[in-house]
This record gives C-alpha cells, sequence and structure tokens, in this order.
C-alpha cells in the first residue's frame, strides 16, 4: 500500500510538472484607465495675486501602463510595469489655480499571485511592487508676469493591486483591476518625544501623494 502511495504521489508530481512545463511562461499587458489623485499640503503661501495657498495637488486623469511579467511558477510571477498619468498640476488654498500640465511616471519591479490553474480562463490576481514615482517638472506664469518653474522630483513609493485576467483564446485575454500607489513625498514636524533610554527626538507626520487607478486592456501570453 505504500509504495502504490508512493507511486501515484510521483506521477501526480511528473503530470504537474509536465503541465507546467507546457504552460505559457511570459505575459505582457497594455492597459487603459483613470487615476484618482491626491497630493500634500504646506505651510500657507501668500502669492502675489494676492490669494493664499497651502496645498498643491495633480488633477484625476487618463493613465496607460505596459507590464511584462515571467511566471517562476503556475501561479507565481515577477516582473516590471511603467505607468503614465498626463496631468495638471494645481494649487489650492483660498482659490484654486492651474500650474501647468506635468506628467506622473510609476517604475516598479512586482510580484504578482495568479489564482488558479496555470491555463484556466479566468484567474484573478494580486499584486505588491516597489519602486519610484517620477513627477515631470513645468513651467507656470507668475501674477507679475515672470515665469516661474517647478522642478522635476522622484520619489519613493510602492504599489498593490488587484484584478483579474480572461482568456477567450489561448495566448490573448483581457486584463482589469484596481490599483494603489503611496508615494512618500514629506514629513511635518509634529511635536517632540521622550523616554528615558533614547532621549528627545522630533516626531513627523509622513505625507503621501496618492494615486488610485482603474484599468483594463488586453494582455498576451508566450
Amino acid at each position: 500500500m505504500f509504495k502504490k502511495a508512493i507511486v501515484f504521489a510521483a506521477l501526480v508530481l511528473a503530470a504537474t510538472s509536465t503541465a507546467w512545463a507546457q504552460a505559457p511562461k511570459v505575459e505582457v499587458s497594455a492597459l487603459f484607465g483613470y487615476s484618482l489623485a491626491d497630493g500634500v499640503s504646506g505651510d500657507p503661501y501668500k502669492a502675489g495675486n494676492g490669494q493664499t495657498y497651502d496645498r498643491v495637488d495633480p488633477k484625476d486623469s487618463m493613465n496607460f501602463t505596459l507590464s511584462g511579467g515571467v511566471f517562476v511558477g503556475p501561479n507565481a510571477e515577477v516582473g516590471f510595469m511603467w505607468r503614465r498619468s498626463p496631468t495638471t498640476l494645481e494649487v489650492s488654498g483660498t482659490t484654486t489655480t492651474e500650474l501647468g500640465d506635468i506628467n506622473i511616471d510609476g517604475y516598479h519591479g512586482f510580484f504578482a499571485y495568479n489564482f488558479g490553474d496555470s491555463e484556466a480562463v479566468v484567474r484573478p490576481y494580486i499584486l505588491a511592487g516597489l519602486g519610484a514615482t517620477y513627477y515631470g517638472g513645468t513651467t507656470y506664469t507668475k501674477a507679475s508676469g515672470d515665469t516661474g518653474t517647478v522642478e522635476s522630483t522622484t520619489r519613493f513609493s510602492t504599489t498593490w493591486g488587484a484584478g483579474v485576467k480572461i482568456y477567450p483564446a489561448p495566448k490573448v485575454g483581457f486584463q482589469a483591476g484596481i490599483q494603489w500607489t503611496p508615494t512618500y513625498i514629506k514629513s511635518d514636524a509634529t511635536g517632540w518625544w521622550c523616554d528615558p533610554w533614547w532621549g528627545c527626538y522630533v516626531v513627523g507626520d509622513a505625507q503621501y501623494s496618492n494615486q488610485l487607478e482603474f484599468a483594463a486592456g488586453i494582455t498576451f501570453r508566450f
């Protein structure tokens, strides 16, 4: 009986290995969607037009994403994605003023887990990634008529997502999902913290610029 169990387990493992050897190993996707975005607040600043501003935000906008992944098992996938949101930067306070157009680019390596069989028609997935968000620079006209510049900057960010892939054909499918990308921008001092071991130090309140993205598109697997 024990020998039969070993033989059966070996056959199951061999069949699984054969199926995995024949399953697609690479996946490439192109997605289009919409981003809900926010920025950060700061100290009030009175501009030359008499208005006071204390916040800067990118406007909600369209986005598109290109990604490629390699399967390292029937369900596990590692890859890289690039996302761009062409948007407009605006400042707000006593009024809201548009400064100029910018591009927000996300560059993230990711790990994804795809549920179900490797050749299933419907495969839900979750993903997590690490990388950076790049905020492109822009120029604007001051109240005096002079030209001002907002410099470009790059910040560390993570990205988290979930969705579903549907394959009506073996190599071509449809993908739809939601993705959240919080980007660390700065920390504001909120006070002092003291303890008998480490002494006193400033406590900061971290501010993040967030993008919540809804996207869908086409995916290919090879």
